[in-house]
């Protein structure tokens, strides 16, 4: 039992570090490492059971690599991009689709109550730029376009919401990979600097947060 769990064990942290392993994983995969790229950020967004994947981090370190000339910006530009979307539109119809089935069977073990309620307040506070804004927020950017599934949000509304919220987190977590990546003291203290840029990141939502309820005290 125990060599089987540790069998079960390595995989999963590989998958969960990720963004550690890209090199490694380049090195040994060659082109393929486009394909697993896509692979997981597109999981993490398209699946409502999978948001403890890597994605600002493995974004950004995907970035440093072509700022390394390891691999090609352009390239991934295209299939970041395509993953950040085509994984919202996959999750927005699962949530359509089998959204309240879902809930009813998994809530509680791998759908957590506590981040769909954390998603609807951001629904509450921002309606549909909540699924732009929630790229940029780890665990809502997962559970946003399911719960907008579920409310039978307006797909148009949605798509237009979805389409620049991917290219933003996207292509500005690689571009701050690529400017910034493979300077020290960032590479050095890499966990501390994708916390501060989540938390940079949020500052927008937080303050329109506050200020609306100032105005509500006001009324």
């Amino acid at each position: 039992m125990t060599t089987f769990l540790q069998t079960l064990w390595i995989p999963a942290d590989f998958i969960l570090h990720i963004d550690e392993h890209l090199p490694a994983i380049m090195d040994s995969y060659g082109l393929w490492v486009y394909a697993i790229l896509f692979l997981i950020l597109f999981a993490e967004t398209g699946f409502v059971v999978t948001p403890f994947l890597p994605g600002d981090s493995l974004l950004f370190a995907a970035g440093a690599l072509a700022a390394s000339h390891a691999m090609s910006l352009p390239v991934l530009a295209i299939i970041t991009a395509a993953a950040a979307v085509s994984g919202d539109a996959c999750n927005y119809f699962i949530g359509e689709h089998f959204g309240n089935a879902l809930i009813d069977k998994l809530g509680g073990r791998l759908i957590k109550r506590e981040h769909i309620d954390e998603t609807e307040r951001f629904f509450e506070r921002h309606g549909g730029k909540t699924i732009l804004l929630a790229r940029f927020a780890p665990f809502v950017r997962t559970f946003a376009p399911f719960v907008a599934g579920i409310g039978r949000m307006h797909y148009a509304k949605f798509a237009r919401y979805n389409i620049l919220g991917g290219l933003a987190w996207a292509w500005g977590f690689l571009g701050l990979g690529f400017f910034f990546g493979n300077i020290p003291f960032v590479r050095d203290n890499f966990e501390w600097v994708i916390l501060g840029i989540i938390a940079v990141s949020l500052v927008p939502a937080l303050w329109k947060a506050l200020q609306g309820r100032l105005k509500g005290k006001e009324k």
